[in-house]
């Protein structure tokens, strides 16, 4: 029993004498982990995992706005940019910050630049557009699928006689295009600003069936019944002054001109 109890001894002093020498050598396995190396560790496999959801969030992004911006390719009514483009200088200043001043060439023949007629407006007042309506208070009961279109900043709304202020969203946002695009020609060419005016909207069936009484040229099956659709005077125009700032005065061949071009630009943008 007492030879046993002096063998114990020695091997205990044996190991304690390894892990002295452990310790010697490696001084850092004896001190304790603290709180700020644990709160160290975890940050970085915080950061690590963040790293990893924002680069999964922006593969994600990539491919939300590669199907988007795809999708405006394919459709002739979807929103482009028609000024400040990222890459390209101004076209309202120069390099040197002076304003420059665009001069207007109107376009050939209206005929000829603009050669689409009825045939051609069906077929995209159908693809686009809501089912024809009879009358007024049936039209009321389509507006989920119609938007209200109201005289703003960028186009006036005429008394309308024959048709209602209604359009199919996409119809809706190319007039508000049109109306921006024609303000930013009229100052790049140094011209007050007017606004275009739009004279008529969406009609009804009663209302074409009244309007044909009396105008030849109205058609039974007017892309107007679609929603697609909507008339700008060509000839007069919504001049903006304030009795405060009065604007000069501007001849309507010359908002005529300008307007043609822009028109123009939006039909070889196919929309």
């Amino acid at each position: 029993m007492k030879i046993s109890k002096n063998r114990y001894l020695q091997g205990f002093g044996i190991v304690v004498l390894l892990l002295a020498l452990v310790r010697v050598i490696f001084p850092g396995v004896a001190k304790p982990k603290t709180a700020a190396a644990d709160a160290a560790d975890s940050t970085l496999v915080a950061a690590k995992d963040s790293a990893a959801s924002s680069a999964e969030i922006s593969d994600a992004s990539a491919d939300a706005e590669g199907n988007v911006a795809e999708d405006l390719k394919k459709d002739e009514l979807s929103v482009m940019p028609d000024t400040a483009q990222s890459g390209k200088p101004s076209i309202f200043f120069d390099k040197d910050g002076k304003e420059v001043k665009h001069r207007i060439f109107s376009v050939p023949h209206f005929g000829n630049t603009f050669p689409d007629q009825q045939d051609v407006q069906i077929l995209a007042a159908t693809k686009h557009g809501v089912k024809p309506v009879q009358n007024r208070l049936e039209a009321e009961n389509s507006k989920g699928k119609l938007v209200y279109v109201g005289s703003n900043p960028f186009f006036y709304v005429d008394k309308l006689n024959n048709s209602i202020p209604y359009l199919v969203p996409r119809a809706s946002v190319l007039l508000q295009d049109i109306g921006r695009a024609y303000f930013d020609s009229l100052q790049i060419k140094g011209i007050p600003l007017h606004k275009i005016i739009v004279t008529s909207i969406l009609r009804t069936k009663d209302d074409v069936a009244k309007l044909r009484t009396r105008n030849g040229n109205a058609t039974e099956n007017s892309c107007h019944l679609y929603g697609t659709t909507f008339d700008i005077c060509y000839n007069r125009y919504k001049q903006i002054q304030t009795r405060e700032q009065p604007r000069r005065q501007v001849q309507n061949d010359t908002l005529k001109w300008v307007f043609s071009e822009v028109l123009r630009d939006f039909r070889n943008k196919n929309r």
